[in-house]
């Protein structure tokens, strides 16, 4: 039998070298509590805001993890009721843990007055409260329980997930940062917290090696490194009784393996189809997993030196569109998360000379408020408190945005953003895909495309909903979001995009040049055997030129033997008026809109609005969003539409003078 080929790091890691991670802890550059020279010295801005928040985090109840909550994702599909709790409870405590961190607060066991260090003793209170839990996984996951018809979990029987690796994670940085004044405030303390990490992560992480997250199939996903950088986390800070270099070394090997499968799936263009989202939590994990190994173990360990890796770093800053809004395919929120550890993409881009990605990282962080977010998680907190050199970037003078690419193609996921000009976000972007619907974290939407003025998208994706039971499971399409008829898709004979990898665009090709970007795809093999022949979109940015006054997206449709009905989705966030010919999209926020042309005669618009009350899409888009359809007149056996997207200059009066589309 031939032997397997070494995945990329294993080649570069394994087998690890004698002595490697003798004293990890002490490598790293997150020291304890005690160095006061480096806590001390984090700038007044940074500490204020982490001290600020934790005094009104100490004024509220903590967040309780009840048995009935856990069972509603079972019984009702709610993940939300105990997630969300989880959640609340990381946060709280990895906040309190970097207050207790900065002020250096600390008091004998013994002591009774409550005010002696009040942020402290709050933290350990959150900590135990996820020591006494019956399971950290998050029942949708929890696939023992589920196997038993029951919806209580059983704690002998632990099930590593997300979940698990966030309180492991959690629990490996208290003791890491906080563990000399534990010892003092809370003796015992730690041993119930590596015990606790040894029962529900470790032990089950070494003794099976067939968990579906580990990507063994060719379908590693974010689970991968996510998990995986909890596991590393509690090797190198909490297996550190008799043994523990010997099983240290072990766990090493084992996460090395792992993260091959998670290496291997990654395109060579940097793309995640799992949405800009899941960057952060998968892609950006790796990157922190590499620091890791290279801190703790050393020039031998260091494997950062992958070539995949600056393709990797870039997708963030490649799929922006403007503030905190991105190109969102996949599972991934139009606006991103306000609590992103922006100090990874920043290190990394100095480390692989991309300044472009530094300027992005630290206007990101800018944006979102907050340098060192709690809710990230406390590791990577305390890692950004601890960079001086992030501190003084953040705290600074604000970058210029140089990073916007006036192209970027990723022919591994198929996806094309083009803008009108390099260096800017101003006038129109332009974003389309093509890909498959097998994808991870899939919606049904070969060959929808983006929209946005000045940075902000007016034709658009409408996101992920709040995840349920169903999410990832049969029913997921069922949730309107991810249909193809709420993305800017063709509807031929009113028939739907289906899911599966074998549902894809073909004949995919991309035009570059200095007049003009576009993507072609034919989509006919993304829906129902039989639908229709051949459907060919070309989706185009034609940018302002000599003979061009004005720069606009064009949006043409060809199909042959289709059905005696078609339908073109159009998904718009701001006010939407439509006539014969023509339709304009006001910005919410009082920006620039847009104008929509078509021939007149050719179609009919249909205008709906939609109100939404999932709060992860109102976060987003506001109280609603507009599908514009335009159902072609008379399709024919074969014919066509081309749609024109232009910037509105201004509000036009189109009851008394009618746009008509231009051949130009």
């Amino acid at each position: 039998m031939r032997e397997p080929v070494p995945g990329p790091l294993s080649a570069r890691l394994l087998p690890l070298p004698a002595g490697a991670f003798t004293d990890p802890a002490g490598r790293l550059p997150v020291p304890d509590v005690t160095r006061r020279d480096v806590w001390d010295a984090v700038p007044g801005a940074l500490r204020e805001r982490v001290l600020s928040d934790a005094e009104e985090e100490l004024g509220r109840p903590a967040p309780r993890l009840t048995a009935g909550a856990w069972a509603r994702a079972l019984r009702d599909g709610d993940r939300g009721a105990y997630e969300d709790a989880a959640w609340r409870l990381q946060e709280r405590v990895s906040l309190l843990c970097l207050a207790a961190v900065l002020t250096g607060e600390s008091a004998d066991a013994a002591d009774p007055d409550p005010g002696a260090c009040p942020r402290l003793d709050a933290a350990v209170d959150g900590l135990v409260a996820f020591a006494e839990a019956s399971t950290w996984c998050w029942a949708p996951h929890e696939r023992f329980a589920a196997a038993r018809g029951e919806v209580v979990p059983d704690p002998d029987d632990p099930y590593p997930d997300l979940g698990a690796a966030e309180v492991a994670m959690l629990f490996a940085w208290a003791d890491h940062a906080l563990g000399p004044h534990l010892d003092r405030r809370a003796p015992g303390l730690r041993r119930r917290l590596r015990r606790e990490v040894d029962h529900r992560l470790l032990r089950p992480f070494e003794r099976r090696r067939d968990w579906a997250w580990l990507g063994v199939d060719g379908g590693a996903n974010n689970w991968n490194p996510w998990i995986h950088g909890a596991v590393l986390a509690a090797a190198l800070l909490l297996c550190d009784s008799a043994g523990a270099a010997e099983r240290r070394a072990r766990l090493v090997t084992l996460i090395v393996e792992g993260l091959d499968h998670y290496v291997r799936v990654l395109p060579d263009d940097g793309g995640i189809d799992e949405g800009i989202s899941y960057w952060w939590a998968g892609a950006c994990r790796l990157l922190e997993i590499l620091d890791l190994l290279a801190e703790a173990g050393g020039p031998s360990l260091d494997a950062r030196e992958l070539p995949l890796l600056g393709a990797l770093l870039k997708y963030p800053r490649r799929m922006h569109f403007g503030a905190d809004r991105y190109v969102n395919v996949g599972d991934a929120p139009a606006r991103l998360d306000t609590r992103q550890p922006w100090q990874v993409p920043f290190r990394w881009g100095g480390r692989l000379g991309q300044s472009d990605t530094v300027a992005h990282a630290l206007a990101g962080a800018r944006h979102q408020g907050c340098a060192a977010p709690p809710r990230a998680g406390l590791g990577r907190a305390l890692t950004a408190l601890a960079d001086p050199e992030w501190c003084r970037a953040v705290t600074g003078t604000a970058p210029e945005a140089s990073w916007p690419a006036r192209e970027t193609w990723l022919p591994r996921l198929q996806v094309l953003v083009a803008r009108e000009a390099a260096g800017s976000t101003d006038g129109l972007t332009l974003a389309v895909k093509a890909g498959h619907n097998g994808e991870h974290h899939n919606h049904l939407d070969v060959g929808s495309y983006w929209v946005a003025v000045d940075g902000r998208p007016l034709v658009v994706d409408v996101g992920r909903p709040t995840y349920t039971a169903q999410t990832f499971g049969p029913d997921r399409y069922a949730a309107w979001p991810f249909t193809s008829a709420w993305h800017n898709v063709p509807e031929p004979g009113g028939v739907g995009q289906v899911p599966g990898a074998a549902f894809r665009a073909g004949e995919v090709d991309v035009e570059l040049s200095a007049e003009r970007a576009g993507l072609s795809a034919e989509l006919s093999a993304a829906y129902p055997p039989g639908t229709v022949a051949r459907w060919d979109r070309t989706a185009g940015l034609t940018r302002t030129s000599g003979g061009t006054p004005a720069a606009y997206v064009s949006v043409e449709d060809r199909w042959r033997d289709g059905p005696p009905e078609v339908a073109l989705r159009h998904v718009l966030a701001g006010h939407v008026e439509a006539g014969d010919g023509w339709a304009t999209v006001t910005a919410p926020d009082g920006g620039r809109g847009l104008e929509m042309r078509w021939e007149p005669g050719a179609a009919t618009a249909t205008v709906e609005r939609r109100r939404l009350d999932d709060p992860l899409l109102s976060r987003s888009w506001g109280t609603s969003l507009t599908r514009l359809t335009l159902t072609v007149r008379t399709p024919g056996s074969q014919g066509g539409l081309c749609v024109r997207w232009l910037v509105a200059a201004a509000p036009l009066n189109y009851r008394s003078a009618r746009p008509s589309i231009s051949n130009r």
